[in-house]
């Protein structure tokens, strides 16, 4: 019995601190070619007072559709992207080559991510990069059709909000950049977490002509129906929790069944709701 007790409350120890982790998380917002060719850079503007005058932003004029030539698909719409070019050593010259470190957005506004992704800064003076922050059509200001109700309407606007569409605009916007700053040898590398480090990956992979690496940060670019195991991620933190300590891990593993006992109880969730402060 008390090493029930022992176990149950080194759980609590262990959702205590995992909470408070959630918390600062959720505080700091911690955190994935065209039958047309765009050209057009509008008027730079500072994304946000809270970023740095480094980040200036630009807007392309992006095709709608990449891969068919119905009329509708050379449509076009403004897709935002930022550029730091504080360490920018150039592109010119064979001695003035200087990478191209790419954040690839994801599935929400560009304006979250640019002050808490720390990758690109803290090794873009190391190498002389340009820093380039591309947002994910339909999210933030890279909206088609208008407005958001036009391009969430219905299944023929919603059809062109697809990964295979979105990497394809990194990739003209790329292309653009690398032409207009002269830096056509410019090695690039695009970065990108969680769905976003899905599509630094599969950019990598569709378009190695354009990004030399990526980088892909806790992107699950296998994690589909019959291609992996469904419990492939309870294995793998598993396998973490065991590999920093044996105990840790036979602790949590008998701990379920004293959740499960105080669950049972009349009052029991409210009991755990209270001990592991869940959210309402």
């Amino acid at each position: 019995m008390h090493s029930s007790i022992a176990s149950f409350q080194w759980l609590l120890y262990i959702f205590t601190v995992i909470s408070s982790l959630q918390v600062s998380a959720v505080r700091f917002k911690i955190p994935r070619l065209s039958p047309t060719r765009g050209t057009i850079l509008q008027n730079p503007e500072i994304l946000s007072a809270t970023i740095s005058e480094d980040f200036q932003t630009f807007y392309y004029n992006q095709t709608l559709d990449h891969f068919n030539y119905r009329p509708e698909s050379y449509s076009t719409f403004q897709q935002r992207y930022v550029i730091n070019f504080k360490y920018w050593g150039g592109g010119a010259g064979a001695d003035a080559i200087a990478p191209i470190f790419v954040y690839l957005g994801a599935e929400e506004a560009l304006d979250g991510d640019i002050s808490v992704i720390g990758f690109l800064t803290d090794n873009a003076a190391r190498f002389n990069a340009l820093l380039v922050y591309i947002e994910h059509r339909y999210y933030g200001k890279s909206i088609p059709f208008g407005s958001r109700e036009e391009a969430l309407k219905n299944a023929s606007t919603l059809g062109y909000f697809n990964s295979a569409q979105a990497i394809t605009d990194y990739a003209a916007i790329l292309l653009y950049i690398k032409e207009k700053y002269n830096a056509r040898h410019s090695p690039v590398i695009v970065v990108g977490g969680s769905y976003g480090g899905m599509l630094a990956t599969w950019f990598r992979l569709k378009y190695p002509h354009v990004a030399l690496g990526a980088l892909a940060s806790s992107a699950p670019i296998l994690y589909f129906d019959d291609i992996t195991p469904q419990n492939g991620y309870y294995s793998i933190v598993t396998r973490d929790f065991r590999e920093a300590s044996e105990t840790c891990y036979e602790t949590i593993m008998k701990s379920w069944a004293e959740i499960e006992k105080v669950a049972s109880k009349l009052d029991g969730l409210s009991i755990l709701s209270k001990k592991f402060r869940t959210c309402k």
